[in-house]
């Protein structure tokens, strides 16, 4: 299977780069599947259901979310009708929504694709490896399932990289969000599952974490409520990750980071 993971999209500059890209970026890759996460969409705070009815048209799978999942209102009632958007798995019982899907592919291969929040300097939400762990007891990588993609978004690279070890052989992907920078340290873990601390942001980098520049920096000079940063409007750079697995196994046998447009240095995979 090949699939690519995006991370945060910031505001219109990160839609547009996806909502104009990604059908030509579908074919050329030869992709089978396309995760985002949406979770700052809606001018950087939350997912609208009109945005994710546009990702969805341009050819995105499944939307993840994070900790400004509930920034918009109108998502609440949206989300329990529309599974292919998924919250973190360990928000409490009875939160709208769910926190895993399992996609059927048109050829019938199946992808289960879980959001999971951390809790180091976060929400206090249920323990995150404990939550996935009972759902991949049901849900098992080459079996029952043929990729398992898992979008950890969390502050603390160390609590996402003990998440990836733990996790191990028995995800096809864990990979980071919510810090909006790029690591460096994509790779195939000793057990096979692909990894990478953070996926970075598709948006503008000219700019504070993809915030405007101004208010954001007056946030930490004043130490002072003020203007709320509003996203950068520049061109966006698109950041993720391209994943290769085999089909009898789920895991990974190729990985290239994506960077495209924008500031950043490109990477394109070559697979």
């Amino acid at each position: 299977m090949r699939f690519v993971f995006l991370g945060d999209i910031l505001g219109r500059s990160g839609r547009d780069a996806i909502i104009q890209n990604l059908p030509a970026w579908r074919k050329e890759l030869r992709l089978d599947l396309v995760v985002v996460n949406g979770e700052n969409a809606s001018h950087g705070y939350g997912l609208s259901p009109s945005i994710a009815e546009d990702l969805f048209k341009a050819g995105v799978d499944v939307i993840t979310l994070g900790n400004h999942a509930w920034d918009r209102r109108d998502l609440i009632g949206y989300i329990d009708a529309n599974p292919r958007i998924v919250r973190p798995i360990n928000f409490p019982a009875g939160t709208p929504g769910q926190g895993s899907h399992l996609i059927t592919l048109p050829d019938g291969r199946k992808a289960l694709v879980i959001n999971v929040m951390g809790r180091l300097f976060m929400d206090a939400l249920d323990d995150p490896f404990r939550v996935v762990n009972e759902l991949l007891s049901r849900h098992r990588l080459g079996v029952s399932v043929h990729a398992i993609i898992i979008d950890i978004h969390a502050e603390a690279t160390s609590e996402k990289m003990a998440f990836g070890h733990v996790m191990d052989g028995r995800a096809s992907l864990v990979i980071g969000t919510h810090t909006h920078v790029p690591t460096a340290d994509h790779r195939i873990l000793r057990n096979g599952t692909a990894y990478q601390t953070d996926a970075g942001m598709c948006g503008d980098y000219d700019s504070v974490i993809g915030m405007g520049k101004d208010a954001s920096i007056s946030r930490f000079v004043r130490k002072m409520p003020g203007e709320r940063p509003q996203p950068a409007e520049g061109e966006a750079t698109v950041c993720g990750l391209m994943v290769e697995t085999e089909d009898a196994t789920g895991l990974a046998r190729r990985i290239a980071p994506i960077r495209m447009g924008g500031l950043l240095a490109s990477n394109w995979p070559d697979f």
